[in-house]
């Protein structure tokens, strides 16, 4: 039987008092900071005997072994398997609950979630990031339960109209839409802070503040061409295949790629540039690094290049000769790459939240060394302008793309 924290002992003594007065409770604990046994713990003070845990599929096992730790019954699962599980559960635990924030309409998962539960069922929401995106995002994670601050709201539209400032965005072809992002928390907040229960990694005693570093890699000529032809005209073509981009997305998309190396042509996906492999191989010489990918076609150039490659955390984290490569997507959330000296981002998503996220994995109390996070970039292309975005925690947009067209011309 592990012993908590003294802070995760506070905490899950205060998500008692909060859940069993209102059934639900949001711990927003910072990466590493333990929510997984905070939770497991309110719990079995409250008398629980098994939950549903409901979480990302790479942290599973993680989950699965903080369970035994602390002996408890968790039926753990990932979102994509929801629809797997038959039997009625009383206790929930909604891991990384911003996934179930999407708006103005409610997500697949939402709506999975919000059958299975009822007024009589105990609901912890996890997450660090509770609204990455902006507030709106609240919305849907408490209106899983019945007992919602928001529960006399029919749906999104109508809770936006007293708490959302609407505005306009444009998308596709430059069709204009409401834009329900910019919800007001000074308003929102008397609802939801009596049920948020907040922890930071300062607080639990983190003493090593992650590093940033950019390295930028001159590209071959050859990607730079493609580059311009796409961005210019739309389309690419080579001697054995065509790069198509006849939207404004595509062509956004396909500069993307080509700033990794790889690019999805008409007839199949290619590797063209291997520029920013070789860069890592040279720069981190020694080291035990993570890396994110973007695209599946960059983890297949990478694992070519540099041997004992893994997918598994656990496994990484067991050999001091393995390198993760794992795509940002399913390796930001859950997943402890604690035992890297550095986390290189190969390509850079246009999520804020991957980069929120991800950069976290590294971290850990125990650490003695600052957590180094670099983000590898083409000389001239789209990722520094993504970088920026995203640290400013905004999603890098089509808007944003077209001027960056704009203002960088491509060698």
């Amino acid at each position: 039987m592990i012993e908590l924290r003294p802070y995760q002992e506070t905490l899950s003594n205060q998500a008692v008092n909060v859940l069993t007065k209102r059934r639900i409770v949001y711990l927003s604990m910072e990466v590493r900071t333990g929510k997984t046994l905070t939770a497991l713990a309110t719990l079995q003070k409250i008398g629980a005997d098994r939950c549903l845990f409901v979480t990302k599929k790479k942290a599973i096992k993680s989950i699965e072994e903080d369970a035994k730790l602390i002996g408890f019954d968790a039926v753990v699962t990932n979102y994509e398997s929801l629809h797997k599980v038959t039997e009625k559960f009383k206790y929930f635990v909604i891991d990384e609950a911003h996934c179930c924030g999407t708006f103005p309409k409610p997500s697949k998962r939402y709506k999975q979630l919000k059958a299975m539960i009822d007024q009589n069922s105990y609901v912890i929401l996890l997450s660090g990031t509770p609204s990455p995106e902006g507030f709106s995002q609240l919305f849907h994670q408490f209106q899983l339960h019945p007992f919602s601050p928001f529960a006399k709201y029919r749906n999104f539209y109508a809770w936006a109209k007293d708490f959302v400032t609407i505005g306009k965005t444009y998308v596709g072809t430059g069709q204009a839409v409401n834009d329900y992002s910019n919800a007001r928390w000074n308003e929102i907040e008397p609802y939801v802070r009596p049920l948020m229960l907040s922890y930071t990694q300062k607080q639990a005693g983190f003493t090593q503040t992650i590093i940033e570093n950019v390295l930028t890699v001159p590209m071959r000529a050859s990607t730079y061409r493609m580059i311009k032809a796409i961005s210019n005209d739309g389309i690419y073509e080579g001697k054995e295949d065509v790069i198509l981009a006849d939207t404004g997305v595509k062509m956004q998309s396909k500069v993307h790629q080509l700033c990794g190396g790889t690019v999805i042509c008409e007839n199949e996906t290619r590797q063209v540039d291997n520029t920013k492999v070789k860069a890592i191989i040279r720069k981190f010489e020694g080291r035990k690094i993570a890396i994110f990918t973007v695209y599946q076609e960059e983890a297949a150039m990478i694992k070519a290049m540099i041997p004992n490659c893994t997918d598994n955390p656990e496994a990484f984290n067991l050999n001091s000769e393995a390198t993760y490569v794992g795509q940002i997507r399913s390796s930001r959330e859950g997943v402890n790459l604690s035992s890297a000296d550095c986390l290189v981002y190969y390509n850079i998503e246009f999520s804020a939240l991957s980069y929120l996220q991800g950069r976290d994995r590294a971290t850990s109390k125990d650490r003695t060394t600052p957590p180094e996070v670099w983000f590898i970039m083409a000389e001239n292309g789209i990722e520094l302008q993504i970088y920026k975005k995203v640290k400013a925690k905004e999603d890098f947009t089509n808007t944003h793309f077209k001027q960056w067209k704009q203002s960088i011309k491509p060698k």
